[in-house]
């Protein structure tokens, strides 16, 4: 069996250094995380007047991005050097067509976009890893069009050429010229490897850490569930890289370079009235990204985001909470300095009618892969 101490990572990423096997607060339900950031916002509203005010901070997006807003409309902002680092992007609406010939409009879509098997398929409107597939066949292509509801948009992306991800949290305020990175972390997936003799429900029940998640992997694996993992073959459990589907989050700050920072300001400033959003990126190894190189965007995540080194099994509970209010006073910061230059804050009704466009939508998404 592997070394508990020395788990399997992708090529390219940095050895893993799990420590605590989770924190205590790494899978508390949201509401209970976010409490201190709900009395907060309630202050703070107070103090500027505004209940609303964080929903400017991008202006250019719609209650910036908080929730139900479409990812392809940001990416459609997108000038063309952001564009060439964004990781290519089509979006489908399902229509009432026969099955088949809905999936020969996709093809043709896909096609017409440089774009063919395999991809990601994933809902268009969503967050947390929610729908999202990876498509290898058209068979398989079909099986994620018929979860979907007439009328929901669907986003195909091109697979990237690498496996390293990171989540990298950008800042940048309207009257600042360079932006900066206040958190980064890597996004590790979690492997077992085979040992010829014991199936996979028995690697994962061995793992330090999968073993106390069975409740995510069984699911999705149940088809390889007893099989016989043949000698050092990793096996991968999961292909979204969002820790509510088990990924792996490591505090990456000490990666974060003036390289990096000056590559991702450069590509951010390409965004109109961009200032506050977590990027996924994609990179071939540690060294490359420190140096602002081979980053591929899967996504860009606004102002619901947060900051992934919260998730790091090693983060003591107060910075976590911590964190997540510095961001929050930021968000504040931000609507307030777009306020004075002439945006007016959007209503509750809106914010909570776009809240439940994505709850009724969310229902009817395939698994996560």
């Amino acid at each position: 069996m592997p070394n508990p101490s020395s788990p399997y990572v992708s090529p390219g990423m940095p050895p893993l250094k799990l420590g605590r096997k989770r924190s205590f607060f790494e899978f508390w339900p949201l509401w209970a995380m976010y409490l201190p950031v709900a009395l907060q916002w309630l202050v703070l509203s107070i103090r500027y007047r505004s209940l609303t005010l964080p929903l400017l901070a991008n202006p250019s997006l719609p209650l910036s991005g908080m929730v139900g807003v479409p990812k392809s409309t940001l990416l459609a902002q997108a000038g063309s050097t952001l564009n060439s680092a964004i990781l290519t992007w089509t979006v489908y609406q399902k229509t009432e067509a026969a099955p088949q010939a809905q999936l020969q409009m996709v093809m043709n879509q896909l096609q017409a976009q440089g774009l063919s098997l395999p991809l990601v398929c994933k809902p268009d409107i969503g967050c947390r890893g929610a729908g999202v597939k990876l498509v290898r066949t058209e068979a398989a292509l079909a099986n994620c069009l018929e979860r979907y509801p007439v009328g929901a948009n669907i986003q195909f992306q091109r697979l990237s050429d690498y496996e390293p991800e990171a989540g990298i949290f950008y800042v940048r305020h309207p009257d600042e010229k360079r932006g900066r990175i206040i958190s980064m972390a890597f996004k590790y997936m979690p492997y077992v490897v085979g040992d010829g003799h014991h199936s996979l429900r028995e690697l994962i029940e061995k793992d330090e850490r999968a073993g106390d998640l069975m409740h995510l992997y069984q699911q999705r694996h149940l088809d390889h569930w007893d099989q016989i993992i043949p000698k050092d073959q990793p096996y991968r459990l999961i292909f979204s890289a969002s820790h509510s589907k088990g990924a792996i989050f490591k505090d990456a700050s000490n990666c974060i370079t003036e390289q990096l920072t000056d590559s991702l300001d450069a590509l951010m400033q390409d965004l109109p009235n961009f200032h506050y959003g977590r990027l996924d990126v994609k990179f071939r190894d540690v060294d490359s990204l420190k140096a602002g190189e081979t980053m591929q965007i899967v996504e860009i995540n606004t102002a619901s985001s947060e900051s992934l080194h919260i998730w790091d099994s090693n983060t003591p509970f107060k910075e976590a909470v911590s964190s997540l209010m510095l961001q929050y006073r930021i968000l504040f910061r931000l609507g307030a300095a777009a306020r004075q230059r002439g945006e007016r804050p959007p209503g509750i009704r809106k914010l909570l009618h776009h809240w439940q466009l994505e709850r009724r939508l969310t229902q009817y998404y395939p698994e996560t892969d």
